[in-house]
């Protein structure tokens, strides 16, 4: 079988220049990438100087997983789109044990009072960012198989959702309220573009409105959470639950519409927490202002927008599958970057989830790109399927 390679498949299959054709989803990333790697390593470097003496610390290490990001890219481009279906029961059964894992003491590392991670000495593993791909091939290899099912009745839609309650239990004891809601809007959305039944989600989402009115009330901390985003400035929060939201607040007013300029922003000298994980785009929009943060969200609606336009494309040639993990992949990334926006600009309670992409951290990196590729991998086929079978075998 033909693989793809960096243009729409290049020089892997050896063609000729006048068959060059840039790829948008990898010329995207890479721009996103590359904006990340500048704008993590602005934001990082005082801290970095202060806690390890060297300014590029968090640089070099993010260079390193960018590296290994395309070598994944290069790995994923050639492996067939119906492998992740065939293997798409074994790696949900390995996220679920991973989510298990990180509940052990000994073995889940413990971080601002959440065990999120396993500890492999030069890299710590977040289960949660691998556990949301692998349910969404799980869930597209299960669409496909039981469409009409989940169409006609109570038992096909229930199914998924059962599975996504036992994921959503270990999220809950991490806790990784974030990958929570992500994986719920995910779910949902894969499943209301199968065809189910409106009202099936509307008696889910109300027993789900439930679930997090007890959550709120058994963890006051997620009501401080709600309160303060309300009103950070408030004397009560501003030096304590709406610290980090204010301090990204002033960051974007200092910005204005054009920015401080590169590696002028004063946020990130202490002021800012996390200034170059989930609150990198705070950074940005001092620096680079209004302009640079519309940029990044344009890029970013672009992904998502080639994403759905990608799964249509294969859908209409009946490859539900393929469709399925297009239209959650995008899901994915939209959820992902839709929180981590509004939570910098303090339209949604403060979360931490990082910016794919361009905060720091190679789990959310190597998964992004892995993601990608896979969107590229389903885009090369369906564009193999629709030529002409002579062409097909010169290629």
């Amino acid at each position: 079988m033909s693989t793809p390679s960096l243009s729409v498949y290049s020089a892997i299959q050896g063609r000729q220049p006048q068959t060059f054709k840039p790829n948008a989803l990898l010329i995207i990333i890479f721009v996103l990438m590359t904006v990340g790697l500048l704008m993590m390593t602005s934001a990082s470097i005082e801290i970095a100087n202060g806690q390890y003496g060297d300014p590029f610390f968090y640089m070099k290490r993010q260079l390193f997983f960018t590296v290994l990001s395309f070598a994944v890219i290069a790995i994923t481009l050639n492996i067939p789109t119906r492998f992740w279906y065939s293997v798409s029961g074994v790696l949900l059964v390995c996220s679920f044990i991973l989510l298990a894992l990180v509940l052990v003491p000994g073995i889940g590392k413990v971080v601002n009072g959440s065990a999120r991670w396993i500890d492999l000495g030069f890299y710590n593993l977040q289960p949660s960012e691998m556990a949301k791909l692998f349910f969404v091939f799980y869930l597209a290899a299960y669409l496909e198989r039981r469409r009409e099912e989940v169409i006609a009745t109570w038992v096909g839609f229930v199914k998924p959702m059962l599975i996504l309650a036992a994921a959503i239990v270990l999220l809950h004891f991490e806790p990784d309220h974030g990958a929570m809601v992500i994986m719920i809007g995910t779910c949902f959305s894969m499943i209301f573009l199968a065809g189910a039944k409106l009202h099936r989600f509307l008696l889910v989402l109300a027993a789900c409105l439930g679930a997090v009115i007890v959550l709120a009330i058994m963890k006051p901390y997620v009501l401080d959470r709600f309160s303060s985003f309300l009103n950070p400035w408030a004397a009560e929060y501003v030096y304590g639950e709406g610290y980090q939201l204010t301090q990204a607040l002033i960051a974007f007013g200092r910005g204005g519409f054009f920015g401080e300029g590169l590696g002028n922003s004063i946020q990130k000298l202490y002021f800012l927490p996390e200034a170059h994980t989930d609150f990198v785009l705070a950074i940005v929009a001092e620096e680079f202002g209004l302009v640079g943060v519309s940029t990044i969200v344009g890029l970013f609606i672009a992904l998502v927008a080639q994403a759905f336009v990608i799964g249509r494309k294969v859908e209409a040639q009946g490859d539900l599958f393929a469709a399925y993990v297009a239209y959650g992949i995008a899901m994915l990334i939209a959820c992902q970057t839709l929180i981590n926006v509004g939570v910098n600009i303090g339209l949604l309670p403060t979360k931490g989830l990082t910016l794919p992409f361009l905060s720091y951290g190679g789990n959310s990196l190597l998964v992004s790109c892995f993601m990608v590729a896979v969107l590229v991998r389903i885009q090369f086929e369906h564009e193999q399927k629709s030529l002409p079978q002579a062409q097909r075998g010169r290629r």
